[in-house]
């Protein structure tokens, strides 16, 4: 019985991470800490890294603290809740890293049509230069109009 509820706990924690990346890319990513998120804007970065992958440590830190509240004194809910952030971290650098903005050329040409959307959306997000008149601030979940654009 403790599988499966520990599978629930880190497919819930993956799902509602999808509403705080929203939230925090909307108000904190486009609010105070633009400057991290500012130059990601940029229609062309210089050199591998940019300011905004700050926020791939960012994440990963209340993951890591998670696993490891997660063990002491047994494995417990904390772990797996880690596991969902980590999940959806890798999630996140698979879709917005690799196959939106191209920065590891392994999906070039994919004809899935929610690929296509998800790529649609986040380039109608980058239209914008500034922090302001945003639109389409999560990654997994968009707007189905761009399913069918």
């Amino acid at each position: 019985m403790d599988i499966l509820l520990y599978i629930g706990i880190t497919l819930a924690t993956f799902i509602v991470m999808e509403g705080i990346t929203w939230c925090t890319h909307k108000f904190v990513m486009h609010g105070f800490l633009w400057y991290l998120h500012e130059d990601h804007h940029q229609p062309k970065y210089q050199g591998i890294f940019e300011k905004n992958d700050a926020f791939f440590v960012i994440f990963a830190i209340p993951s890591i603290a998670l696993f490891y509240f997660g063990l002491e004194p047994e494995l417990n809910f904390k772990f797996f809740i880690g596991l969902g952030i980590l999940l959806y971290g890798i999630a996140y650098f698979l879709v917005h890293d690799v196959l939106i903005h191209q920065r590891f050329k392994w999906f070039k040409h994919t004809k899935n049509k929610y690929l296509i959307g998800l790529r649609k959306a986040h380039k109608v997000h980058h239209k914008h230069l500034g922090k302001e008149h945003g639109e389409c601030f999560g990654m997994l979940n968009v707007p189905k109009k761009y399913f069918s654009m």
